[in-house]
């Protein structure tokens, strides 16, 4: 974890996997181009889960780029973020699933600017795995309003990112 100045946790993770995930992310043809399979799978999560806003999101070293995107602004949003913004990081960071029902329980993340800036009140992400165990991004929701998400929520995520997964490993293979 970084640190301001006064003492206060920041809500970014340290990321040392940042350097091999872009090289393994531009190996493989993602991160800085909008994926029209990986719109479809973020429309469908929000659809799904019930929320104006869906994501396929990798992590390079300085930043984040969403290349499956489902927001209330349609398909023309901005689909890079500074690491600093978000929760995806920490899916990253934790190789695991990540819940909030409510961001503002959570010193840590009702600090984000996305709490403000895009009204974000609840998450969920799941990890997106290479074949060697490198988590490269996530599968995420995000919704303006608290939200029990449960196991039903928790299994839905996971299921789509090993859709992904599954996607990326086909890449490694040279698949289409």
């Amino acid at each position: 974890m970084t640190y301001d100045p006064i003492g206060r946790m920041l809500i970014t993770p340290e990321d040392r996997e940042g350097p091999e995930r872009a090289r393994r992310l531009r190996g493989l043809g993602l991160g800085a181009r909008p994926e029209p399979a990986f719109d479809a799978l973020a429309g469908r999560l929000a659809r799904l889960a019930g929320t104006p806003y869906a994501a396929v999101n990798f992590l390079g070293e300085e930043g984040q780029f969403f290349a499956g995107l489902y927001t209330p602004a349609g398909p023309n949003a901005v689909r890079g973020l500074a690491r600093s913004l978000g929760f995806c990081p920490h899916v990253v960071a934790r190789r695991k699933a990540l819940v909030l029902e409510d961001v503002r329980d959570f010193p840590r993340f009702a600090a984000n600017r996305l709490v403000d800036e895009a009204g974000i009140r609840s998450y969920l992400g799941a990890p997106v795995t290479d074949r060697g165990g490198m988590v490269l991004g996530t599968v995420c929701a995000g919704d303006t309003e608290p939200r029990r998400w449960g196991r039903a929520g928790l299994d839905m995520v996971k299921s789509l990112a090993a859709e992904v997964t599954a996607d990326l490993h086909r890449r490694e293979d040279g698949l289409p």
